[in-house]
């Protein structure tokens, strides 16, 4: 098995020891993304919508960089602080989504790094 790694500075860089995503028989497997600027590596300001919209921009590059797309996403894990930001949080995720319906999980965690209300990560097929 080969593997790839992705890395663009059209998401943020990774802070820690990780691929911002790893390629994998045809797979793509994002890292969790935060609601970072990637141009300033800051959170966003606003709230769980606008943190959302980030978030899936952020992974919408690097899915981009590694030869796929939101439109080739099987899989998604969504991690919110707070269960009452899933309706604004759904807002903006199905706004992205459009009419692609990839399969999801969410899980409620009492904290994500830098203080962000939602991560979200995803499993994609490589174009």
């Amino acid at each position: 098995m080969t593997m790839q790694f992705i890395a663009t500075d059209s998401a943020p860089k990774a802070i820690g020891p990780y691929s911002q995503a790893v390629i994998a028989n045809g797979l793509i497997y994002s890292a969790g993304q935060i609601a970072f600027n990637p141009a300033t590596m800051e959170v966003v300001g606003g709230g769980i919508k606008e943190q959302t919209e980030r978030v899936l921009a952020n992974l919408r590059a690097v899915l981009e960089a590694a030869g796929s797309g939101l439109s080739k996403v099987v899989k998604t894990t969504v991690f919110l602080v707070d269960m009452a930001d899933f309706p604004a949080m759904n807002e903006a995720y199905a706004a992205a989504f459009g009419e692609h319906r990839p399969a999801r999980s969410t899980v409620a965690v009492s904290a994500l790094p830098r203080g962000v209300r939602v991560e979200i990560e995803v499993v994609a097929v490589k174009d």
